[in-house]
């Protein structure tokens, strides 16, 4: 079981860019399908984007397509979220999160077995 680890969180003007990054360890990283979720205070826990084993097939949330990019490199065990014209209401806690399930991609919040410890994304107006 790999364990996920964020960063690259902080403070960001309304317009600019950010990437998050989280870094997985263990051997079988390739093995799961990676997502990033973000939760706002009083809000629930809401999907942001994922991408399957390969890196090949990708799927982002409405609110944030056209904006956000998730991407993946296996080979260091590592999965990115580029965030580019970002808005207050993007103000969150990001969280990586990782799942073993039988799908090519998938979007759900309790589909998701394995989380990181979250990292603050704060953009201000």
């Amino acid at each position: 079981q790999v364990q996920l680890v964020e960063s690259g969180g902080g403070l960001v003007q309304a317009g600019g860019s950010l990437r998050v990054s989280c870094a997985a360890s263990g051997r079988t990283f390739s093995s799961y399908i990676m997502g990033w979720f973000r939760q706002a205070p009083g809000k629930e826990r809401e999907f942001v984007a994922a991408v399957d084993r390969s890196g090949a097939i990708k799927s982002h949330a409405e609110s944030v397509k056209d904006r956000f990019s998730i991407s993946r490199d296996n080979a260091n065990n590592t999965v990115y979220l580029q965030m580019s014209s970002l808005k207050p209401e993007d103000t969150a806690v990001y969280y990586c999160a990782a799942t073993s399930a039988a799908y090519h991609i998938i979007n759900r919040v309790t589909a998701f077995e394995i989380w990181g410890q979250g990292t603050q994304v704060t953009v201000s107006s």
